[in-house]
């Protein structure tokens, strides 16, 4: 075991992972000599050279492209888009091409290619360097998307992610890149991509987060236990994976609890919460005590650094949810 960051844990898979297997190729800008911006790739481009950690130029839709064709031609190509603001020039790419090239061939060709991205606010970021965008993307028929909250999470999952036959997006929230370690093992694993893990098991509310809100969501599950009130047994379910979304254990979950809360950063409407809200009352309209709530960020652009902890779902907000749920 290793007591890595969530930073070092996703450099552990990708070394482990080129080594395995000399198909897994690294592209993106700045991922080479100076290891990337937040040195996810430090070492590698000394380690594997810069034929496999390839510096690109400032191309979004030129990384993907090339990316699309490598995986095309039988390589597993690993690009990183340096924030997530700037997916929206790979849209095309990821989304008319990658997404439906299976089915756009009938079979012949997939693409499996692990796109790299650090996403989520709460680093003082400027504009286009915190948002949240996972529910345009799980919408995209024909991409798998990840979020881990964990070093030990992300490690089994990007290895998942990496051997896929088809597209995956893996965001990684930079929040929480340095922000604790855990224990990883240093020899290979996978986690499963489309298993929720329970962080927490509870009786009177489920919360269900994904990122760096789950913990958020920990803290506010700390407090409420600490004060010995209503709602104090709450589980928390962390999806890992937004697509595919494991709703046989949310349901399982709130058949249980009859009382929900879902956690998220990306803005209330149309986030990816709206979806779940919808597959509870679908499945477990007659279980629920009160109606599902939504702790999120706002519909409003992501503010700068002084107003930015007031649009992210942190404790205060998910603690009061918690009171308003268990007293409805």
């Amino acid at each position: 075991m290793a007591n890595l960051t969530l930073v070092q844990a996703i450099n552990l898979a990708l070394i482990q992972e080129m080594e395995a297997d000399d198909r897994v190729i690294l592209l993106g800008e700045d991922i080479g000599k100076n290891g990337g911006v937040f040195r996810v790739t430090e070492g590698l481009w000394q380690r594997f050279g810069p034929e496999r950690v390839v510096d690109t130029p400032l191309a979004e839709s030129g990384i993907i492209g090339t990316a699309i064709g490598l995986a095309m031609a039988g390589l597993r190509p690993v690009p990183e888009i340096q924030f997530e603001g700037f997916l929206g020039p790979a849209y095309d790419q990821i989304c008319t091409h990658a997404a439906r090239m299976r089915t756009r061939t009938r079979g012949a060709f997939s693409v499996p290619m692990t796109i790299r991205v650090p996403v989520g606010g709460g680093i003082h970021a400027p504009e286009l360097h915190s948002d949240s965008p996972e529910a345009i993307y799980a919408h995209t028929p024909g991409l798998k998307v990840v979020m881990p909250s964990s070093p030990y999470d992300a490690k089994g999952l990007l290895i998942s992610a990496i051997r896929d036959p088809d597209p995956v997006i893996f965001f990684e929230p930079k929040r929480i890149y340095r922000a604790f370690r855990e224990e990883v093992p240093e020899d290979e694993y996978t986690i499963p991509i489309g298993q929720a893990r329970v962080v927490t098991e509870g009786d009177d509310i489920t919360m269900i987060s994904w990122g760096a809100p789950v913990i958020q969501c920990m803290q506010a599950i700390e407090k409420a236990s600490a004060s010995g009130g209503a709602g104090k047994s709450i589980e928390l379910i962390d999806l890992r994976t937004i697509k595919p979304l494991d709703i046989a254990t949310i349901i399982t979950s709130v058949k249980k609890t009859g009382r929900v809360i879902v956690v998220h950063e990306a803005p209330k409407t149309a986030g990816f919460g709206a979806e779940i809200a919808t597959e509870i009352m679908e499945h477990c309209f007659l279980y629920l005590e009160a109606p599902p709530q939504r702790v999120t960020g706002f519909d409003t652009i992501m503010p700068y650094y002084k107003l930015e902890l007031d649009y992210l779902p942190e404790e205060p907000r998910i603690s009061e949810a918690i009171e308003q749920l268990a007293a409805f």
